[in-house]
């Protein structure tokens, strides 16, 4: 199995108990008050997450650039079950491949839902770019070539029919949904090798595959994997993890890698965004807390929902509101940029310093806000991608496009998901004011 080829799988496990250096205690703010208002110049289609729209709920973006001609550049998005949509600059479907059907009657469908790109993948081809997406439903990665111009769409599957399951035994595991879920893709400027790290639903795993190409398919192999804390010593001595259902640990989804160094920076959901080495070796270190870092928290069953169990002890972070969700890199010249995330709990973004020797300091935030009744702002966002290169007309100072939990306003009733374009130099303008 393609999966399982030369390289033995290396597990790497932390503590379950990190020590985590003390902090100065404050009150938590409830939200980001005063953060610059950012509007959006376009949005997808609304996608539904019922019967009569295809079970498609959008979560994750990324942007390709057309080198030869950057005005034709696309958007490729995951919609869960949905599959994918591929959109033009101006916010327009050009494409849309469903996710692969279930396996047997019974078992789970397929449910897409992170994606990165590769770009100059070798193939017998010829070099290609490539979009690599995370299969929830699976456990696999499916793999697309992109040609702009092919008449039947961007998108053509190049996945190994052989791939198998990254984290799964077997089908019944899959159909447990403990399986592929956040994603990143990178490739080793030192060896020309190219990877995607992959994190598993409701685990605090991150496995390391290493993309190959045969025969005019993709595939993967499985290097090693690692996993982050699932609980924390805190500075008073005592003991927190975060609140889930019982069997739950703290998941990863939200990734990126900088390629100028290799870093990876992951996003666990309830805890905050660790720097590590892509090739995961080395330990992780926690550049930042969500507010809800070390507060005491049950999971009530009837309602599914975590509440808060005791006083805050003041040792979460100041700018992230869990769920840190999508993570992507503005790269700017001569090594400046910013990692930015998602603060799904309080719909704002937040950019901190590329740079590690710069202890990846908080350089500021923004929202995303309606731009008018029809053209609405970003909510509980997902999904972050961002491009700082020039974009044909539309977009010549490059573009972020970020996932709306919800889309509004809502027609007939039915709870709405999209993706929202924002202008690069609307953000940059915000963050610098």
């Amino acid at each position: 199995m393609t999966a399982h080829r030369a390289g033995a799988l290396t597990a790497l496990s932390l503590c379950a108990a990190l020590m985590v250096p003390a902090v100065p205690v404050h009150a938590a703010p409830a939200g980001s008050p005063g953060l610059p208002p950012v509007v959006p110049r376009a949005e997808t289609a609304a996608l539904h997450d019922d019967a009569e729209g295809g079970h498609a709920d959008a979560d994750d973006p990324a942007i390709w650039r057309n080198a030869a001609d950057p005005g034709r550049s696309l958007v490729i998005a995951t919609a869960k079950e949905g599959g994918l949509r591929v959109y033009d600059l101006g916010a327009r479907q050009v494409q849309s491949l469903p996710a692969p059907p279930p396996r047997s009657p019974g078992d789970a469908p397929g449910r897409f839902n992170n994606v990165d790109l590769l770009h100059g993948m070798r193939l017998p081809g010829g070099r290609a770019d490539l979009a690599v997406v995370s299969d929830r439903g699976h456990d696999r990665l499916r793999v697309y070539r992109i040609d702009r111009d092919r008449p039947g769409g961007p998108l053509t599957d190049v996945t190994d029919p052989a791939a198998a399951p990254i984290f799964s035994a077997g089908q019944e595991e899959i159909n447990a949904e403990e399986t592929a879920y956040g994603l990143a893709t990178w490739t080793d400027r030192s060896t020309g090798r190219s990877y995607a790290l992959v994190s598993r639903n409701n685990h605090t795993t991150v496995a390391l595959l290493e993309i190959t190409a045969d025969g005019g398919t993709v595939g993967y192999r499985k290097v090693r994997s690692l996993d982050l804390p699932a609980s924390f010593r805190l500075p008073d001595g005592t003991s927190w993890a975060p609140c889930g259902e019982p069997g739950e640990l703290p998941q990863i989804e939200g990734m990126v890698v900088d390629p100028a160094d290799g870093v990876l920076y992951a996003g666990q959901e309830d805890v905050g965004i660790w720097r590590l080495r892509a090739d995961l070796r080395g330990e992780p270190e926690l550049i930042d807390r969500v507010r809800e870092y070390g507060v005491p928290a049950v999971h009530d069953a009837e309602s599914d929902e975590c509440s808060p169990a005791g006083a805050d002890p003041g040792y979460g972070g100041e700018h992230l509101s869990a769920d840190v969700e999508g993570l992507t890199l503005l790269t700017e010249p001569g090594g400046d940029g910013y990692v930015l995330a998602s603060s799904q709990g309080d719909d704002s973004f937040a950019l901190y310093d590329r740079e590690p020797g710069e202890d990846n300091e908080y350089e500021g935030g923004f929202r995303v806000t309606a731009a008018s009744r029809t053209l609405d702002g970003a909510e509980e966002c997902d999904g972050a991608a961002v491009l700082n290169a020039p974009l044909g007309a539309r977009y010549p100072n490059g573009l972020l496009v970020v996932q709306d939990g919800h889309e509004t306003p809502v027609a007939d009733g039915r709870e709405a998901t999209g993706f929202t374009f924002v202008d690069l130099a609307d953000v940059m303008d915000a963050v610098d004011d």
